[in-house]
């Protein structure tokens, strides 16, 4: 019985929140787009020093591998290469009809 009620009371409650929000602004959409747009800045700059920072440890250890001896070459990594964009095929020069 107890639960029953819990279990009414909860729907009960919960009704409220499948409330629809309004549509953003047109300030609000310019505030969203530019907030975007430093959050892949401030990505691609991030992404950018990462890169750096990784090229300054590997030719540190390069340099201390060729101390001892050792000769290191490092592996290029192959990118994936995106599919290209589907060329539709020109189409088939369409005879007149003969006379």
């Amino acid at each position: 019985m107890n639960r029953m009620i819990v279990l009414l009371l909860g729907a009960l409650l919960s009704a409220g929140v499948c409330a629809k929000l309004p549509e953003p602004t047109e300030e609000q959409k310019a505030a969203a787009a530019e907030k975007k747009a430093k959050a892949d800045e401030a990505t691609k700059k991030g992404n950018e020093q990462l890169a750096a920072a990784q090229d300054q440890v590997a030719a540190k250890y390069i340099a201390q591998m060729k101390a001892k001896g050792v000769a290191v070459t490092p592996t290029p990594i192959a990118l994936p290469v995106p599919p290209a964009a589907a060329v539709p095929a020109p189409a088939a020069a369409v005879a007149p009809p003969g006379k």
